[in-house]
């Protein structure tokens, strides 16, 4: 029989949760059927005020919205913008350990609830406008108690008392590998990742070298590091909706992401945060029908004028680069977005889940469709859509051109971060040579 519940969404402004809006489920056990949201009148006067999605949710035309209440665009069951404030595959592996229930058997608002304040973005959901934030984040030298923990839940063993810690840093999350948000000792939120049960592969120290290489080839990336916890390494991605800045300030001009560190006079403040799904209002099971042509239109639609140039060439640089390491879970969750406070407008989130997956395969394909040939990873597919992307054909060949100069190295950059051997080994039929991935044509043309 399905039921009604009203939830109260929070949104992070200059680092204090205000109320945003009420949420209406309508739901028939794990099934969600519908929903609405209509913005508080208060909190669209706000001159800081973040949209909580976009496409559905947008705050351009504020009088059309005032009192109003809205549906999700495309007859979706929800909203884009709240959907990835909720936990996903992992999370929600969290959430059912702490409450033992069976996988997949609560409600969409109870996992919302259960999340916790910690979640990715700008975003709190509570049961009621008067509840207070959930804090879900651990200090990192908790760091082998949430290993041990996140292995149990994987073979669906119960959790013990004294690592109960995983409750707090792993409710939260998203993606189908272990990981938790960790705090180290001067404060800054980290996103730790283990290795799942039974992994072959050292996906830790190649998906972080795999980052660090994306950086060298000119993208935006978070910094990355590896960590040795007994036998095993962690990878550790800094949270990039996290920033750290003077309350009532702005950060400065094309300093959005970059390291800044908590010290006396600054407080820790959140970016809202949308994903490749929200953009294109689609539901994961028509995701793998989208391609990155329609990103790429989705950032000249949805993003601030003044990136949409610089962000749709860094969708291409990164299209490129996953063609040539072989990243085919490039997903529409694996692309992101953030609303940048100065420019009060969306842009392009650095770079992340990017991770090598070996094959022996000659033809190989991503997850989205890349150009005129569908999904097939070869760079003269790619450069047939060079135009969505803003690009005349000497641009996008330089851009090609840069990547290959620094990919071509792949071996002698893993091995200047500290990848072992072995490691490097594994990851060897990932990483693709130019000449089996594009026609004698395109490489004469290469500057």
């Amino acid at each position: 029989m399905a039921t009604r519940r009203e939830l109260a969404v929070f949104a992070s402004l200059d680092g204090a949760f205000v109320p945003a809006g009420l949420l209406n489920l309508t739901e028939d056990g794990p099934q969600l059927n519908a929903s609405e949201f209509a913005y508080g009148t208060r909190y669209i006067d706000r001159p800081g005020a973040v949209e909580i999605d976009p496409v559905s949710l947008s705050l351009k035309n504020k009088e059309a919205i005032r009192a109003r209440k809205i549906f999700p665009e495309n007859s979706l069951p929800f909203f884009g913008g709240i959907r990835d404030a909720a936990p996903d595959a992992w999370g929600r592996r969290v959430i059912e350990a702490k409450l033992k229930v069976p996988i997949n058997s609560l409600s969409e608002s109870s996992y919302l609830l259960e999340a916790g304040s910690e979640r990715v973005g700008a975003l709190d959901v509570r049961e009621r406008i008067e509840g207070q934030p959930k804090e879900g984040c651990v200090p990192l030298s908790d760091l082998q108690y949430l290993m041990e923990a996140a292995e149990r839940i994987e073979a669906g063993l119960p959790v013990p008392a004294h690592l109960e810690a995983i409750f707090d840093g792993g409710s939260a999350l998203g993606g189908a590998r272990p990981k938790a948000s960790v705090r180290d000792e001067r404060g800054v939120l980290w996103l730790a990742k283990f290795s799942s049960r039974g992994e072959r592969l050292d996906v830790p120290e190649i998906e972080a070298a795999t980052l660090r290489l994306a950086k060298l080839c000119g993208m935006t990336v978070p910094e990355v590091s590896t960590l040795a916890v007994g036998e095993r390494r962690v990878m550790l991605i800094r949270r990039f909706d996290r920033y750290w800045d003077r309350p009532g300030e702005l950060p400065e001009p094309g300093k959005l992401f970059e390291s800044t560190m908590p010290c006396k006079g600054l407080i820790e403040k959140r970016l809202a945060f949308a994903s490749g799904l929200t953009l294109l209002a689609c539901d994961e099971t028509d995701a793998r029908n989208k391609s990155y042509g329609e990103l790429a239109e989705a950032v000249q639609k949805y993003c601030h004028v003044d990136v949409v140039r610089d962000n749709k060439k860094e969708l291409f640089m990164r299209m490129i680069y996953n063609i040539f390491v072989t990243n085919d879970d490039d997903h529409l969750r694996n692309h992101a977005f953030l609303w940048d406070p100065r420019l009060k407008g969306w842009r392009l989130s650095p770079l992340y889940d990017v991770m090598p997956r070996p094959s022996v395969a000659s033809n190989r394909t991503l997850f989205l469709g890349i150009g005129p040939q569908g999904r097939s990873a070869n760079l003269d597919n790619a450069i047939g859509w060079r135009e969505k992307f803003g690009l005349n054909e000497a641009a996008a060949l330089e851009l090609i051109a840069q990547i290959w100069r620094e990919v071509r190295e792949w071996k002698v950059h893993f091995e200047s971060f500290g990848v072992p051997p072995h490691s490097i080994a594994q990851a060897e039929t990932a990483f693709r040579h130019i000449a089996d991935i594009s026609s004698p044509q395109l490489r004469a043309r290469l500057p």
